[in-house]
């Protein structure tokens, strides 16, 4: 998923791979790579479009709950679809990246309670936002990241009613109209590096950072520390990757999701990536280590699927 409109899901961009977007700008779909991969080593691959889309309301994008719910609901649906040579015992991995990382890290920790009668062999977790308050911080004033930011805050007044008064309050006339315009687009494209203030503090009556407004509004707070990775340990073993400079979904907190769930008792390997420099814009750090995370992951979806014993480095995370 890269926005909240329908036109930004994957069943919506995967035909298109690049997607004209008015009224003068292009999204990828990118994808569509570990899809092939994953298809060339005899796997078969289910995408949801997460939750929501076709109902009255706005997608709640990065909701952890939700979105994890809808990646164990996708694999519910496709063990179930007549002539597919899948059944309900069938294996399950949890695969996915930055915001799917989210998703797949989410499905891992709800799966016991959710789902327990899915035959999930892991979940590779690439990259993933651990908390959306922590997101907000880290990309002040980094260009490009504003639509997501106002996504995020849609998606936060959608799910908790008594957030709206808050963001009333808050927010200026340039930040309504961020979360306004924001609602249809979608991310991926070159435009938005430019078109929008970058610092939240531009956002805001008070002039402060968007973090700040949260952390003294009770009703913002407890919403934003509802999203956030960590609380529970999945039962099934993990390979986590993240890239050390990666400036979207920062590495310290990808390790101390890691250290959680690993004291959680949590069958945990995680890979700190350091070949990659640090890069801000369009093109930074968090969207080129899709690449790379792509080459490391593959093999270790393959060996838990053939029933390998899971690589641990508990004991010494990087």
């Amino acid at each position: 998923m890269q926005g909240q409109s329908p036109e930004c899901a994957p069943s919506a961009m995967l035909s298109q791979v690049v997607r004209y977007q008015p009224p003068a700008d292009a999204v990828f779909e990118y994808d569509i790579i570990a899809i092939y991969q994953l298809l060339s080593r005899g796997m078969a691959v289910v995408m949801t479009d997460y939750h929501d889309f076709g109902v009255p309301g706005i997608h709640s994008f990065m909701n952890r709950k939700t979105q994890g719910y809808a990646v164990l609901d996708s694999a519910r649906a496709v063990l179930r679809l007549p002539g597919s040579g899948l059944d309900p015992a069938s294996p399950v991995i949890l695969y996915g990246y930055s915001q799917g990382g989210m998703a797949s890290a989410a499905a891992a920790e709800l799966h016991p309670g959710y789902a327990p009668e899915l035959n999930v062999r892991g979940a590779y977790v690439g990259g993933p936002p651990v908390g959306l308050q922590d997101y907000l911080a880290r990309n002040e004033g980094r260009p490009g990241v504003a639509p997501a930011i106002a996504w995020i805050l849609n998606g936060i007044a959608e799910d908790y009613p008594e957030t709206r008064p808050v963001f009333e309050a808050e927010l200026n006339d340039t930040g309504k109209a961020i979360m306004r315009d924001s609602i249809g687009k979608c991310g991926g494209g070159l435009s938005n590096t430019f078109v929008q203030p970058p610092n939240t503090s531009q956002w805001t009556i008070s002039g402060e950072p968007l973090s700040v407004v949260i952390d003294r509004s009770p009703e913002l707070k407890r919403a934003f520390d509802e999203q956030r990775l960590g609380g529970s340990a999945p039962s099934v073993p993990v390979r986590i990757y993240s890239a050390r400079n990666d400036e979207g979904a920062t590495y310290p907190a990808v390790r101390d999701m890691a250290a959680r769930w690993c004291g959680g008792g949590a069958a945990v390997q995680m890979d700190a990536d350091p070949t990659l420099p640090a890069m801000s814009g369009f093109l930074g750090t968090h969207n080129l280590a899709f690449f790379p995370s792509l080459a490391t992951s593959q093999q270790w979806v393959t060996d838990r699927l053939a029933d390998v014993p899971a690589p641990v480095n508990c004991g010494a995370l990087p």
